[in-house]
């Protein structure tokens, strides 16, 4: 079966420079992946018509289906759909349910008061040879073109109004449009070791792999994902075969594996915790609530997460944790005894069923000889057994409070797995 490939061109002088990051791109790519779509590039073009006409027309000699978002909003620096309208040799028209749509959220949903702006009005004006895709959450319709036997979608730059168009209106037409090979993944979460060290434990494995198969590394703060794909016609035929790789895989990875699902470290721990209908709470020095921020970020952490103390000053640390004096004055913050205070004051006061603790030096300064900068203690543990570990970070402040999150949530994944054998 052919491959069917896209393109996605993100639209926005505000990209290029840097000020708004594309996350677009990326949930496009994901949902296009689930229905058998190969993304071959993704390209960034400002607000600039020569431009998006230059890379519509390189895309098309290289792509099946060429998705764009930006520029469809109501201000003079939106050029999308006039451009498009002109590219494709059409004429603006009024969209009567587009316009209906467009009273109505401004009455019913965003229930602004006085008369409508003609730019607001003007969002209901679209290509008269396009298909218009109804945007449910915005005033900006997506677009649908077909031009010499390939697909052209305009979607918002908004993320919440691509998601939704995405979703409900361009998967399924493509699903209909395109006879779509069959695309499986599985993915393989570990930590703790380099991608070098796992690509040489695994070396005879991978170059055994058969060439509709193929892994990929995927490193990132201690971990590296490792995502097994498998591209065919015949799906019962793909799973059994991946199923039987990922087998084998797991078994080559096993010191350093921590799950066989496409999940976050927070997600991982969310997940052993909701299974044992167990808590945890954290006490944060040095990464100053980031824990807190990962462990809150999916629906549902209320039923395993209870709370964090940022005990980022010493004083917090003695009042509300119990830390002691002596141990601040003998050893300092950055040390063994006072992360192991921490939790036995964090289990004491949140009464949760594990706790976690970090102290440690950020940077770009406050390090010495003795505590150098991105030395951390990390302590995990439980009412019977704390767990301590020293570690040693080489990178900036940011990246240092993120490797030190994730190492922690690493730590306590591996203890409540012990803890419940």
């Amino acid at each position: 079966m052919k491959e069917v490939n896209a393109t996605i061109i993100t639209i926005g002088d505000e990209l290029l420079i840097g000020q708004t990051i594309d996350t677009n791109s990326a949930f496009i790519a994901q949902e296009l992946n689930k229905i058998g779509i190969w993304v071959k590039r993704r390209i960034a073009v400002g607000d600039n018509e020569k431009d998006i006409c230059q890379a519509l027309d390189e895309e098309s000699k290289n792509a099946d289906i060429i998705l764009l978002t930006g520029g469809l909003g109501p201000t003079a620096d939106d050029i999308t759909k006039p451009l498009l309208c002109n590219y494709f040799g059409g004429r603006m028209v009024r969209n009567e349910q587009v316009f209906q749509h467009i009273h109505y959220l401004f009455e019913k949903v965003f229930r602004r008061s006085g008369p409508m702006l003609e730019r607001n009005l003007k969002q209901a004006d679209v290509p008269d040879n396009c298909t218009v895709l109804m945007n449910e959450r915005g005033t900006a319709p997506g677009m649908w073109f077909e031009k010499d036997g390939k697909v052209y979608v305009s979607l918002p730059g908004v993320p919440h109004e691509m998601k939704g168009l995405m979703q409900k209106e361009v998967s399924p037409r493509l699903l209909k449009q395109f006879q779509m090979p069959v695309i499986l993944h599985q993915t393989l979460l570990t930590f703790g070791v380099g991608e070098s060290t796992l690509a040489e434990a695994i070396k005879d494995w991978e170059e055994a792999l058969p060439s509709y198969m193929k892994l990929a590394y995927l490193p990132h703060y201690g971990m590296v994902r490792l995502r097994l794909t498998a591209t065919g016609d015949d799906k019962d035929r793909l799973e059994q075969e991946l199923e039987k790789q990922i087998i084998q895989l797991k078994e080559l990875a096993k010191q350093w594996l921590i799950i066989d699902e496409d999940l976050t470290m927070q997600q991982v721990v969310a997940k052993l915790l909701k299974e044992r209908k167990q808590t945890v709470g954290t006490a944060e020095s040095c990464t100053g609530g980031y824990i807190a921020h990962l462990l809150t970020m999916d629906p549902g952490a209320s039923s395993n997460y209870k709370g964090t103390v940022v005990a980022y000053d010493n004083q917090v640390k003695k009042d509300l944790l119990g830390v002691s004096q002596q141990a601040l004055e003998s050893v300092g913050a950055v040390s063994e005894e006072v992360v192991t205070q921490m939790v036995k004051g964090v289990l004491q006061n949140l009464k949760t069923d594990y706790a976690l603790a970090t102290s440690g030096i950020m940077g770009p300064d406050g390090g010495n000889e003795k505590k150098p900068i991105g030395m951390v203690w990390i302590a995990v543990g439980n009412a019977k057994k704390i767990e301590t570990k020293e570690f040693h970070f080489r990178f900036d402040r940011m990246r240092n409070i993120e490797q030190t999150s994730i190492a922690a949530l690493a730590m306590l994944q591996q203890f409540i797995k012990a803890q419940n054998k």
